[in-house]
C-alpha cells in the first residue's frame, strides 16, 4: 500500500541555522531517503519551496503564500510503499522532519488503477 508523509516544520527556521547546521540536516535526509531507497520503500519525495512563494487558487480567486497562521509549513514529502499502517508509521518515525516538526501519514486510496 502507497502511504504519503507531509513533512511540516518551521520554514524561516532553515535561515537561522549555521552552513554545518545544514550540512547535518541535508545528510540527515539523504541518509534517510537512502535507507527507504535500500528497502524498496521509497517511491518519491521532495522539498518544497517556502510558502510565501507558493499560490492558493479558489473557485474565484488566487491567494498569495503563506497560508496558514501557525508556525509550521508544509515543507516536503516522502511517497512510500509499506506493508500496512504500522510499517509506514515506523517509517515516519524515523523521518528527520518528525524530530523538529511532524510528520502526517495518509494512505494513498487505491483506485483500482
Amino acid at each position: 500500500m502507497k502511504y504519503l508523509f507531509l513533512l511540516y516544520n518551521d520554514e524561516d527556521g532553515w535561515e537561522a541555522l549555521s552552513s554545518e547546521e545544514k550540512t547535518e540536516v541535508v545528510g540527515a535526509y539523504m541518509a534517510y531517503t537512502e535507507a527507504l531507497q535500500k528497502a524498496g520503500a521509497h517511491i518519491a519525495s521532495d522539498p518544497l519551496d517556502h510558502s510565501q512563494n507558493g499560490k492558493r487558487v479558489l473557485a474565484s480567486s488566487v491567494e498569495d503564500g503563506p497560508f496558514a497562521d501557525g508556525k509550521e509549513q508544509l515543507g516536503g514529502y516522502y511517497l512510500i510503499e509499506a506493508s500496512n499502517l504500522d510499517d509506514a508509521l515506523d517509517w515516519a518515525a524515523r523521518c528527520p522532519c518528525a524530530a523538529a516538526g511532524h510528520v502526517e501519514v495518509r494512505p494513498i486510496w487505491n483506485l483500482g488503477g
